[in-house]
């Protein structure tokens, strides 16, 4: 069996594990449009392909999947996951499986606004969401929202231009500004984040695991604790099984008197996934199981308590 990873950057780690579950019966090959990225020295093999707004880009990547007799491709950059959900079919006509999640739902993960309303037709609890500035003051007016509010594009990932608004003239000011962002209320208390695979043959969740977050770095986590939580596993199940997700994600979570409020879903590895790999949820070994389409059992919450994950700096010399 051989695996394509799209966009692999410095996800070094991920590669491994993927290396370490193949063995010697398959290949895990890289793609990046960056050749100083350090993850491709990883693989088995790599390509440097154009960016994934060039045209010719997935003519590129399905040449790549021919060359290399590629079973299962999957990406780890959210720019890219919308691309690929949307030409789905150019994958299954190649008998390739494709570890992402249909276009809607993944379309529904970068629309923020569009997420809270899911969520809400749906009685899953949120963060609440607003757009536009009259919306904003009804509902600080009738008490749904109080400042400090958090300020971000609609559309976006990796915290970029996320702002702590204080009052309301500069949110007036930051919303003239700029155009289609929206507003949430400030979320105090803790966060966790949960990495989730859900099989691409039963379609039901395997596995589920709670990290605390401990200190996060643009928008990523850099130090957390595994933790364990049956109302809360209860809730991402019910919550990925109506929104119909397969394959690898991650959710975001916040905590606040007890309460659980799922903020976000990344349709992807998240950052912080080496630390369930590393707990015992293997979710290389539950793709390649699909990939040979055996189910997977399940096995939510099978992994040990209060395992601390610390990243650090590395590097990787090449001639």
């Amino acid at each position: 069996m051989n695996i394509l990873a799209l966009s692999t950057g410095t996800r070094n780690k991920l590669i491994q594990f993927f290396k370490q579950e193949l063995g010697d019966e398959g290949k895990i090959i890289c793609t990046d449009c960056d050749p100083l990225a350090p993850s491709l020295y990883e693989a088995d093999g790599y390509y440097i392909v154009p960016r994934i707004d060039d045209p010719e880009y997935l003519k590129v990547i399905l040449d790549i999947c021919k060359q290399e007799n590629i079973d299962g491709i999957f990406s780890l950059i959210d720019p890219e996951l919308s691309l690929l959900a949307e030409n789905k079919e150019l994958f299954q006509k190649s008998n390739i499986v494709l570890f992402l999640s249909n276009y809607e739902e993944v379309d529904m993960c970068f629309d923020k606004l569009k997420f809270y309303k899911f969520c809400k037709s749906n009685h899953f609890p949120t963060v609440k969401t607003f757009c536009g500035i009259e919306n904003v003051k009804n509902a600080i007016a009738e008490s749904e929202l109080q400042f400090p509010v958090f300020v971000k594009p609609r559309r976006g990932s990796c915290s970029i231009d996320i702002q702590k608004i204080e009052n309301i003239s500069d949110l007036k000011y930051v919303l003239n500004k700029h155009h289609n962002l929206i507003v949430q209320e400030f979320m105090e208390g803790k966060e966790f984040g949960c990495d989730v695979y859900i099989d691409t043959l039963s379609k039901k969740v395997i596995s589920i695991f709670i990290k605390e977050k401990i200190l996060m770095r643009a928008g990523e986590t850099d130090k957390s604790k595994s933790v364990k939580d049956k109302k809360l596993f209860n809730l991402i199940k019910r919550f990925v099984e109506t929104a119909g997700f397969i394959g690898q994600i991650d959710i975001d979570v916040f905590e606040r008197n007890g309460n659980y409020y799922i903020s976000e879903v990344n349709p992807r590895f998240g950052g912080g996934y080496p630390h369930a790999y590393l707990c015992g949820c293997n979710f290389p070994k539950y793709m390649l199981n699909n990939l040979l389409e055996e189910e997977n059992e399940i096995e939510i919450g099978n992994y040990k308590e209060s395992v601390y994950m610390m990243k650090y700096l590395d590097m990787k010399i090449i001639d």
